[in-house]
């Protein structure tokens, strides 16, 4: 029981070691307890699973533990990702469990607890999980498993975001110039057949087969695990690759010369997109790990930014409170208005081609419209500074919010909701040093719009930490 910890989206833990019959039972029985006594008997539940080794054996032991509860599961048929279940949660006034790890290691699985509102728990609801790991509900009706197919509702909202018509009329001209990288992931079925059956264009596929080892990589649409998709996209003139992780809620995007656009250059295009062409109004949420870049482009656009905590549970909380205009994080999650406060990888690769469409523009060009408005380039890096115990974490966190200068620059603000976040009186560079939360560790990113600063600043913090 110990070993049983919900982290910023769920409990995660390796299959066979933590993530056994005996702690998923217990998770089950708490999350039970916790519907039962917040929404009654007649709450259903929705249950979904990713790809991962033993995530469809765990998932229906669930099932079969909730139903054995009384409740009406409504199991999905096949492999789903996250987004598509959170929806249907909302659509269905129903609560949900994703087995998952997300972008983690093949070796691991785990349970996110998606709430009736469709996006992550908060800190509330799984410290209240948590309390009740140990404890059971005892049946209360004869419950019953429903298998399900979830994706009709859900693409037919999509249809509702997205003008799939003018994505059509960009790319309809025969040539298949978008390339989609299944990466092995819960979207590869889901995303094809949004882009066969709704959107209606040809496409270029690579790892459109599910593989709990994932290749070989990592479920994570970072370059270094898209080295096929880019090596594909410079050898065609293909004008964008996509792509998910294990489980549909992240997303990567590739330009037409087989570079890889960050997260926060497609929230930033988007914001710019969904403002200018669709007319959308209100705000942008972002984390404090988020790029300035995207203060930037909201200013010009006269959009205010609302900044949260790293986690898209705090986005995702924060979308619910202000509805905005987009949501994102620099981790590659993004929503937009009207739809769930829960990151969707594929209603982003899908708002890519959207915008490349409004603008009839290719993906390089629509960068360098963002860097002529923005007036600069930003560049990122990290350091993890290991310390002896946990113990010395909050001490260098305070010893940090004393700065008062970082060599030549002066210190303009310090923010506090998430580490400590020092901004620079050059007005283009942050340090956040945040600490790791499950081993005696901070990460410290930082953020200028040069290399060379980067270096200076992580040479300035380490040697003064």
């Amino acid at each position: 029981m110990s070993n049983i910890k919900f982290g910023t989206d769920g409990w995660r833990a390796v299959v066979g070691k933590d993530f056994n019959a005996e702690n998923v039972e217990l998770v089950t029985n708490a999350i039970g307890k916790y519907v039962f006594e917040t929404f009654g008997a007649s709450k259903k539940i929705l249950i979904g699973y990713d790809p991962r080794n033993m995530a469809d054996t765990f998932s229906m032991q669930c099932a079969e533990l909730l139903a054995g509860m009384g409740f009406e599961v409504l199991y999905s048929k096949k492999i789903i990702p996250t987004p598509v279940l959170a929806f249907n949660a909302k659509e269905l006034n129903a609560c949900a469990l994703m087995f998952t790890a997300s972008h983690n290691p093949p070796e691991y699985l785990g349970i996110k607890f998606i709430p009736d509102y469709a996006g992550p728990a908060t800190g509330d609801i799984t410290d209240k999980i948590v309390s009740f790991i140990g404890t059971s509900v005892e049946k209360f009706a004869d419950g019953k498993i429903l298998k399900t197919d979830f994706r009709k509702c859900y693409y037919q909202h999509l249809e509702k975001l997205i003008n799939f018509a003018k994505i059509r009329e960009f790319v309809l001209n025969g040539k298949e110039n978008v390339i989609f990288d299944g990466l092995y992931s819960a979207s590869i079925e889901y995303f094809s057949e949004l882009l066969t059956d709704y959107v209606k264009i040809p496409f270029k596929s690579l790892h459109m087969h599910h593989d709990v080892n994932f290749g070989g990589g990592m479920p994570e649409p970072k370059p270094k695990y898209m080295t096929e998709l880019i090596d594909l996209i410079k050898k065609s003139d293909c004008a964008v690759g996509v792509a998910n992780d294990g489980d549909g809620d992240r997303f990567g995007v590739i330009n037409e010369n087989g570079d890889y656009v960050s997260p926060n250059e497609i929230i930033a295009i988007l914001l710019m997109h969904l403002k200018e062409n669709k007319n959308y109004n209100g705000c942008l949420v972002k984390t404090v790990g988020a790029s300035l870049m995207l203060d930037k482009i909201a200013e010009k656009n006269g959009v205010s930014v609302i900044e949260t905590p790293v986690g898209f549970k705090h986005v995702g909380e924060a979308m619910r409170k202000y509805n905005p205009i987009i949501a994102g994080e620099e981790s590659g999650g993004l929503s937009i208005q009207g739809h769930i406060p829960e990151k969707d990888g594929l209603l982003a690769n899908l708002l890519v081609l959207e915008a490349m469409a409004y603008y009839n523009s290719t993906l390089c060009n629509l960068q360098k419209k963002l860097y002529s408005l923005v007036g600069e380039h930003f560049y990122n890096d990290r350091v993890d500074l290991k310390l002896d115990n946990q113990d010395e974490v909050k001490p260098v966190l305070e010893k940090i919010k004393l700065f008062t200068s970082v060599g030549k620059w002066q210190i303009k603000r310090t923010d506090t909701k998430d580490g400590v976040k020092l901004y620079l009186d050059d007005d283009s560079s942050w340090i956040l040093v945040r600490p790791s939360g499950t081993e005696p560790l901070l990460r410290i990113y930082f953020e200028s719009n040069s290399h060379k600063k980067i270096d200076e600043l992580k040479q300035l913090i380490v040697n003064n930490l």
